[in-house]
């Protein structure tokens, strides 16, 4: 949109002037519309499906990427997909898994001796839960080598599958088809939900919200990641 504003501003000829003003225009209407944002998110965010009583694994996969580290000072802070880190412990402390495996390096070009699966393992032996219950995996930067570097720790314990997959409800879809493309055989559990199906009164509907237009960034950059998979054959 700010590109487009910036053309529409630059231009001089007024017939592709005003057209440019139009799209604009209508490009905002879309982008800022929380109704349409909000369904979309629905659609794409995988439904929630609880363990039942009787269903009981060896090894949980968390997905990192809810450790946010400030390397000014050394110190690491939960991030707004935390729910990650909640549900597996939940899992772990209620039987239906064995094991927690983290897998998660670092993210930053410039800072790759902060590694994310390294750090969680160390609140997970703070909250006592055993070492030898404790999976890491702390070189991959990606979801593809999520699975990958995974799945190598995972085959050489010949830890059983099917293994239950944890990550955010927005990135389930594209991670499930990586790790199965990847030979695992996964039980999904979608957690940290952007979006919840609840009633809109007709302006909250209506107004232009800058949360909408954020909200577009984390669903295309999820659009794109599982196309860009699906093409490259990753997913």
């Amino acid at each position: 949109m700010l590109l487009l504003l910036i053309l529409a501003v630059c231009v001089k000829n007024k017939v592709w002037k005003k057209k440019l003003f139009q799209l604009v225009v209508a490009s905002f209407l879309i982008f800022s519309n929380p109704f349409l944002i909000h369904q979309l998110n629905l659609q794409w965010q995988s439904p929630y499906k609880p363990l039942t009583r009787n269903e009981n694994f060896e090894t949980g996969i968390v997905l990192a990427g809810f450790i946010s580290f400030d390397t000014q000072n050394g110190n690491a802070y939960f991030g707004s997909a935390s729910d990650r880190f909640i549900q597996a412990l939940r899992l772990y402390k209620t039987g239906h898994i064995k094991k927690i495996m983290i897998t998660g390096g670092s993210g930053s070009l410039f800072h790759p001796e902060f590694k994310e699966a390294d750090y969680v393992k160390d609140i997970l032996l703070q909250m006592r839960v055993p070492a030898t219950d404790i999976i890491t995996e702390n070189q991959s930067r990606n979801t593809f080598e999520n699975a990958i570097f995974s799945k190598r720790i995972i085959d050489s314990m010949q830890l059983p599958g099917p293994y239950v997959l944890i990550t955010s409800a927005m990135h389930m879809k594209r991670a499930e088809a990586v790790f199965k493309k990847a030979g695992y055989r996964v039980r999904p559990f979608p957690c940290n939900y952007y979006d919840l199906p609840h009633g809109q009164s007709f302006l909250d509907a209506v107004i232009p919200s800058a949360g909408a237009i954020d909200a577009w960034e984390k669903l295309i950059r999820e659009w794109a990641g599982y196309c860009v998979y699906r093409i490259s054959g990753k997913a």
